[in-house]
């Protein structure tokens, strides 16, 4: 958590992939475990790993050693996992029965915690019912472990202008900014489109002449003019199918046109160029048949987001500071533009995909992961746009 040093009553919290617990609540399964002698510990466990890995536990051990008392080692193997209504050994595979009753090993059912531990913390509390390993983040996007005081500072600007781009005179919506981190340049920005209203037109130049001067127009947060609840994009990414008119766009969201503001920069400033994101295009193609994993890099050593040309490839490596939490239209679309780092101010208890229902940043099988922060405004701010 960090404080912004001009704004002392912002703070900047990250969204971890998986949803924190209390440390003596945490979620666990049932498995099968069984007593072994420890002379045959090293080829069950070979076995075990064999024909059924413990493939979602990887952060639990195989194995947990007791002292008893007189000096006397106890060993327990986990065998696999137990299912909640199933009696004992009805939904254990054929091949652990045979090595069960070729070890002749006593079976029981006891619990392990379900997911691995995010800080020593927690690890001790879950060693408690089963051993687990604990592995510090060893990746280094910047945030994660702190902000220095010129980050957070550079952070609350620019939510602060992505807050002053979500209002307008008939509502409050949803506004989305892409910033380059390397430069603190704004790439683009955009707020929901979604509902054709005249009076949410952005005045670019306008805009841009605020930059320097961001401030948060109390005005313009009272409650009366905060109907956010029908013009929000990502808290009704359904109510384009509610309309009897042609006037809601289910698309139009902030993040997506804020994407699509970012290609049309490109290629005005890149014109000419379109060939290389076209090999690219079949470089990654032939990439993705032959399985080739990304390799994680840290912030020092981050690759550049730009062809030799100089032309960004998506939006690799840029931040994105959004009012509302982005659904999982927005989230997922931000996933394929490579963003590093996502900021939002107020969660979305209904659709929200970034913390409040789901968290897209730890789901294992996407091919890029961000990380997720919540800039939380000043209890005032906060109270007045939710009411």
């Amino acid at each position: 958590m960090n404080k912004c040093e001009e704004n002392k009553s912002w703070e900047i919290i990250h969204i971890p992939d998986k949803p924190p617990f209390p440390l003596h609540q945490q979620p666990t399964v049932k498995v099968y475990a069984a007593v072994i002698d420890p002379k045959h510990a090293n080829t069950l466990v070979r076995k075990l790993n064999k024909i059924l890995p413990l493939e979602n536990l990887h952060h639990v051990k195989r194995v947990r050693k007791q002292d008893l008392n007189e000096g006397c080692i106890h060993l327990s193997v986990i065998l696999c996992l137990a299912c909640e209504s199933e009696s004992q050994l009805d939904n254990i595979p054929q091949e652990v029965v045979e090595l069960i009753n070729s070890y002749k090993l006593e079976t029981f059912i006891t619990k392990v915690c379900k997911y691995a531990p995010l800080s020593k913390e927690e690890w001790i509390e879950q060693c408690k019912i089963w051993p687990t390993s604990y592995h510090p983040p060893t990746y280094n996007i910047r945030g994660i472990t702190g902000f220095s005081e010129e980050e957070s500072n550079s952070v609350c600007t620019f939510m602060k202008q992505a807050l002053d781009l979500a209002k307008c005179e008939c509502q409050m919506m949803n506004a989305a900014i892409i910033i380059d981190p390397s430069t603190n340049e704004v790439i683009a920005e955009a707020r929901d489109q979604v509902n054709s209203c005249s009076c949410c037109s952005i005045n670019h130049e306008a805009t841009s002449q605020n930059h320097d001067k961001l401030v948060l127009n109390s005005s313009a947060t009272k409650p009366e003019l905060l109907n956010y609840g029908n013009g929000v994009s990502c808290l009704n990414p359904w109510k384009w199918f509610n309309q009897k008119s042609c006037s809601w766009h289910p698309l139009r969201h902030a993040a997506i046109v804020a994407i699509e503001n970012s290609s049309v920069r490109d290629k005005l400033l890149f014109h000419g160029n379109e060939h290389v994101a076209d090999n690219l295009d079949e470089t990654n193609h032939l990439l993705k048949k032959q399985k080739i994993k990304s390799i994680h890099v840290n912030d020092d050593e981050e690759v550049v987001n730009s062809q030799s040309n100089g032309r960004p490839y998506l939006c690799t490596g840029y931040d994105i500071y959004l009012v509302w939490e982005p659904c999982t239209m927005c989230a997922m679309a931000l996933v394929h533009q490579r963003v590093k780092r996502i900021f939002y101010a107020f969660p979305n208890k209904s659709d929200g995909a970034l913390g409040s229902v789901h968290r897209l940043q730890g789901e294992k099988s996407l091919n890029h992961h961000y990380a997720v922060f919540r800039v939380m405004l000043p209890q005032e701010s906060f109270d007045e746009c939710l009411m």
